[in-house]
């Protein structure tokens, strides 16, 4: 509790020049800025076996699943997954703020394994130690179009990335990859095709909405827990998007305005499947597809962009 009151206060002081830092490149990776300026320790970072990485895209379901590992290791018990805020229990590893605010790094560095680490790094970034060290790695995929509009609403509000700039204009950028983190394409597909010999669990934001206790099993298995019914049930309610949105230790609510602005829009926004076709206008919707048929053909990954 007092890493999290200190984190806090960190943020709070530094909410004051906080500002939307720009990009720069990483093996021809669009990364903020700080991120670049340290990225030597980053790649350096070597994890314990027995810390779990946690990867994803940016917002295909990071903090739903890092609640959902989090509910299994404490076995349900969802006081002591109050005990901090989503990005102090569960470090991102790479991001990096103006001082004083501790980085992803400082976090961990702070913490005794097994720890559970999360990154939105492509995996020709992420640290070598992960595969070195046989760490179990979870990564989330979701369909374009709804993780397309999820990141636009998240870069309206979320003012250390760069400004969004129009709808029409974002989709082309999307398109081709100059958002932070890099392409969406090569972020599924790199991951995809590593799964096997890397032992990843690859899970589906779909298949997660569909039957989060189907998912909430496999994620728990893959862990090498088993927990009963009536806690995994447990698991499965507290993990639902509208307890989550209203939980300030996961929805993001403890961070200042300066920093994320929800009153532009929230950070648990609508979690839904299907939302893009209430943004895409039909000539978009039809673009856009041709271009996913050009960059994902032959990629075999089954995304659905309805339910």
């Amino acid at each position: 509790m007092a890493e999290e009151m200190s984190y806090s206060a960190a943020i709070e002081e530094a909410g004051q020049v906080m500002c939307r830092f720009p990009l720069k490149h990483v093996d021809g990776v669009p990364l903020m800025n700080l991120i670049v300026d340290r990225w030597d320790e980053i790649a350096a970072f070597t994890p314990d076996p027995s810390d779990m990485l946690i990867a994803t895209y940016p917002k295909a379901g990071t903090t739903w699943t890092q609640e959902i590992v989090d509910l299994i290791i404490h076995e349900g018990d969802a006081e002591a997954c109050r005990r901090a805020p989503t990005f102090v229990r569960m470090p991102f590893m790479e991001i990096v703020s103006p001082r004083p605010i501790p980085s992803g790094l400082d976090l961990l560095n702070t913490m005794d394994p097994p720890r559970v680490i999360k990154t939105h790094l492509p995996f020709k970034l992420v640290p070598k130690g992960f595969w070195e060290n046989k760490c179990k790695v979870i990564y989330v995929a979701r369909n374009a179009k709804d993780n397309l509009v999820s990141y636009y609403h998240f870069d309206r509000m979320n003012k250390t990335q760069p400004e969004p700039g129009p709808w029409e204009g974002y989709i082309q950028k999307f398109i081709r990859g100059e958002l932070a983190w890099g392409s969406w394409y090569d972020h599924v597909k790199g991951f995809w095709v590593e799964r096997e010999r890397r032992n990843i669990l690859y899970l589906f934001y779909e298949d997660m909405k569909e039957n989060p206790r189907r998912e909430v099993v496999r994620i728990m298995e893959y862990m090498g827990r088993a927990l009963p019914d009536d806690v995994i049930d447990r698991i499965v309610e507290l993990t639902s998007f509208q307890v989550m949105k209203e939980n300030p230790m996961t929805n993001y609510t403890t961070l200042p305005k300066s920093v994320l602005d929800q009153s532009v829009s929230r950070f648990m926004r609508k979690g839904e499947v299907g939302n893009w076709a209430s943004h895409f206008s039909p000539s978009q919707s039809r673009e856009f597809d041709e271009d996913y048929e050009h960059q994902m053909g032959g990629a075999g990954i089954p995304f659905r962009t309805q339910l």
